[in-house]
């Protein structure tokens, strides 16, 4: 069932302690409907599923983890996965440097990249007033003929790029593997997703709440109305152990830090590296991790995207 903003405005006001009771009721009614063996924990290695997979096996300490090992992980983040009890681990049946080759580079965001990917392809059919171009062009208009808040003409440029884009990277080398395990085990996922983290995760939330047991893909999101400060005051308070690229999480002038990296998806992503102040991601790799740096730059060709799109690295 889905909830209105304001509903996921005091659900996210809620003191941690309040939190964790409504997180450990979702997961309760998610196990209670498809059983210990119809469920499984979607786990990045990252803070946030790392916490949920501390809630969940509070609970019901048999529930597997699934981890998808793209290559694309970094590398204490691999090391960390190997520490943990009944971790499944997946891969993608395609390389990244083939995902780029055949459908493009995430760039700029995933909606961006899906935007150029469809009208590039609509372009190339010479269907010349779909609604993406429209976006681009910022002449997408609602049903009542006002102008849609979703325009992208700040990226038309990206149309004259001369490198494939996509939004497509994560579906096939993490979404289509976790697709497969379904398939063949019949579990359904429980995610450690966060409303807050962009648009496209709060307007699902709002859609369906934090269990979607009636959806086509169904899935459980028991922490997506928390804030990162929750997730980081959980590891603190309870001394859970995390993958050591985050640093010390430590107090702060009254929030809570970690003193090595913020994020921890695929290490070549480029997906918000345009709005991180200097040193940005690919800076920051070139000096803590060399060769992947040296790998992304120059194997992959991320220099001629970096340029094209006005990053450092």
């Amino acid at each position: 069932m889905g909830i209105d903003r304001y509903q996921l405005k005091i659900r996210q006001a809620y003191p941690l302690d309040m939190k964790i009771r409504l997180t450990q009721e979702r997961i309760k009614q998610w196990v209670d409907y498809w059983g210990i063996d119809g469920v499984y924990v979607s786990f990045s290695g990252g803070k946030d599923s790392t916490v949920l997979l501390h809630l969940v096996r509070q609970l019901y300490p048999s529930v597997p983890a699934v981890f998808v090992d793209t290559g694309l992980e970094y590398p204490e983040i691999k090391r960390f996965v190997n520490t943990i009890d009944n971790v499944t681990i997946l891969r993608p049946e395609m390389r990244f440097d083939e995902v780029i080759k055949t459908v493009g580079y995430p760039i700029v965001s995933k909606e961006v990249s899906r935007i150029i990917f469809s009208a590039r392809n609509c372009l190339a059919k010479g269907k010349t007033n779909a609604n993406c171009i429209r976006q681009l062009e910022g002449t997408s208009q609602k049903k009542d003929g006002s102008l849609s808040v979703f325009q992208f003409d700040k990226w038309k440029y990206l149309l004259d790029a001369p490198f494939k884009i996509s939004h497509k990277c994560c579906d096939v080398m993490k979404k289509n593997p976790m697709k497969k395990y379904v398939k063949e085990t019949g579990r359904k996922s429980i995610l450690g997703l966060m409303a807050c983290e962009s648009m496209r995760r709060r307007m699902q939330y709002l859609k369906t709440g934090c269990n979607a047991f009636n959806a086509k893909d169904p899935t459980s999101q028991p922490i997506a109305f928390w804030l990162e400060q929750d997730v980081l005051k959980y590891i603190y308070d309870n001394n859970i152990p995390y993958a050591s690229i985050y640093g010390q999480i430590v107090p702060h002038n009254g929030i809570y830090i970690t003193t090595g990296a913020k994020r921890t998806g695929c290490m070549f992503c480029a997906f918000g590296c345009h709005l991180e102040k200097s040193p940005n991601r690919f800076e920051r790799m070139k000096e803590t991790h060399p060769a992947q740096y040296d790998f992304c730059i120059h194997k992959m060709g991320f220099d001629k995207v970096l340029d094209y799109i006005g990053v450092k690295y």
